[in-house]
């Protein structure tokens, strides 16, 4: 498998970063579980989560299970596949198998349409590594509720993955339940390539062993110690022009799914974003145009080759291989590989970007503080002021810093296809006015996505949480709060933990999102 990364400028600071990697020898030692390559105080956490560099047969002996398991769920009628999961628990699966309702809200209206769906012919995937998510539970409890409404046993239709000894893996061994248990050497974001991507994929009808054998046959040039490597390539691309250039604009080219760069998104920043540095992948739509920022770097991603322009080849140090540069209306990196060989390849670029950065790629330090502040939340009145729209877009003119950017925070309906669209114009709108980039992420999703790198990364982003209220509520059986209240206390404890580090947030509150969003807009 040929992956090709091209676009690169052989500056003196690329040839620094490159060299470093390879005086460490770092792909030798990466496949050879060193955990000492990101420092003493990172070495404990490295020590046991380094599982994922050698996945093959593990992956082999899950694919076989889970595909036995799709066979009786089809033989059973059986075929719509919701999972709950958070972070690399969820977007990996979302990526590999678009048929898959993926549950990642506590919205209600959200939640509300999974549990909707014809449950006479729905089996749901439960995925947490920690076996403690606080979204995921709930989901798994609001659906056992729904399935003995309905009359069906919920042991038929549940499937848990999650880690050897957790507490879910207990209960749901106990309840009869399926239960696939996942590599404890492996963090959740590095994921992709263990049960937590495998299984609800292939009961999805994704072809994991086709990405399996992309992935395996992408490893030779991804362990090789060599300039060629294309991952220490792109690392070192990337981390020219740290810290000053951390963002990186993530631009489809349409031959692999777009949702891969919300995979992306939630890899690097979580894994980099930490003491004060990082790198922010910034998913965008296809076709989406922003204004360029000295802030930003372009990077394309597709695997389709007739997209090359052969006069654009500029020199990767790939050698032989090489192939022409992807044509995108800006410059930037391009990243042409398969889908298995993309989710590898990011992998080590994570990794490598850590030893780069000197920082941890594997702990995050700052997502429980905003768990924390949401138990703290919970049940407490809300003391956001109401504002109107012209006042929302004072405050982001006035507190949008030079060389910095805005995330739009969305806890609404995932679901709301029109509020999507109305989001990513107000994205455009946004970046055209403060001449800023803008990410765009739902919630609580990017609470164990990109949230680590908002909290832990650079401190140069404002913030504009959008909560859609709802009078429909949807209750969580055995729980004193219900998914709103949930909801409310996740958006409000992530602002007082953004507040209380000096990070700009402008909060609105409002049962009719849609509208505000349009009303914004009107003001572009």
């Amino acid at each position: 498998m040929t992956i090709t990364v091209s676009g690169v400028s052989r500056s003196a600071a690329f040839t620094g970063a490159l060299g470093s990697l390879l005086d460490a020898e770092f792909p030798t030692r990466l496949f050879a579980k060193d955990a000492t390559l990101w420092g003493e105080a990172a070495e404990p956490e490295a020590a046991v989560r380094l599982g994922w560099t050698d996945f093959a047969e593990t992956a082999e002996s899950v694919i076989s299970e889970a595909e036995v398991l799709a066979a009786e769920f089809g033989a059973a009628g059986v075929d719509r596949f919701v999972l709950c999961g958070m972070g690399g628990s969820s977007l990996a699966p979302l990526v590999i198998a678009p048929s898959l309702t993926v549950l990642d809200s506590t919205h209600p209206a959200t939640v509300r349409a999974a549990l909707e769906g014809d449950l006479s012919r729905t089996a749901v995937v439960v995925s947490s590594k920690s076996g403690g998510t606080v979204e995921t539970l709930s989901h798994l409890a609001a659906f056992e509720a729904a399935f003995i409404g309905a009359g069906i046993d919920p042991a038929d239709r549940i499937v848990v993955v999650t880690d050897p000894a957790s507490a879910l893996a207990v209960s749901a061994t106990e309840s009869g339940k399926r239960v696939f248990l996942a590599d404890p050497n492996v963090g959740g974001r590095f994921s992709a390539l263990t049960a937590f991507g495998i299984v609800p994929s292939v009961l999805a009808g994704a072809d994991m062993r086709g990405i399996l054998a992309q992935a395996v046959a992408a490893r030779t040039a991804l362990t090789a110690c060599v300039a060629g490597n294309p991952a220490l390539i792109l690392a070192a691309a990337i981390s020219v022009g740290l810290p000053e250039r951390f963002l990186l604009e993530l631009r489809p080219d349409g031959s692999l799914p777009a949702d891969l760069g919300l995979w992306i998104e939630q890899l690097v920043a979580e894994s980099t974003g930490k003491d004060g540095r990082g790198v922010l992948p910034i998913a965008l739509p296809l076709g989406d145009h922003q204004r360029e920022t000295p802030a930003s770097l372009s990077v394309s991603f597709g695997r389709d080759s007739t997209l090359h322009d052969a006069a654009a080849v500029q020199d990767t140090g790939a050698g032989p291989t090489a192939e022409p540069a992807l044509q995108t209306a800006h410059a930037g990196l391009a990243v042409i590989a398969d889908l298995g060989a993309q989710l590898l390849l990011w992998q080590v670029v994570t990794a490598a970007l850590g030893f780069l950065l000197r920082v941890d790629p594997f702990n995050q330090p700052d997502v429980e503080a905003a768990k924390a502040a949401t138990r703290e939340s919970l049940g407490a009145p809300s003391a956001q002021p109401e504002l109107s729209p012209a006042e929302v877009c004072e405050r982001l003119r006035a507190t949008v810093s030079n060389g910095g950017y805005v995330a739009i925070q969305a806890y609404v309906d995932s679901t709301d296809a029109a509020l999507g669209a109305a989001l990513e114009e107000l994205r455009a709108a946004l970046n055209a006015d403060l001449g800023a980039p803008v990410s765009v992420g739902y919630g609580p999703r990017y609470l164990h996505s990109t949230g680590q790198f908002h909290k832990g990364g650079p401190s140069k982003a404002v913030f504009l949480q959008l909560v859609g209220a709802t009078d429909r509520d949807v209750a969580i059986p055995g729980a004193e709060q219900s998914f709103g209240e949930l909801m409310a206390a996740q958006a409000a404890g992530d602002a007082r933990v953004l507040d209380g580090r000096g990070r700009p947030v402008v909060t609105v509150v409002t049962d009719a999102p849609l509208d505000f969003v349009r009303a914004l807009l009107a003001r572009y």
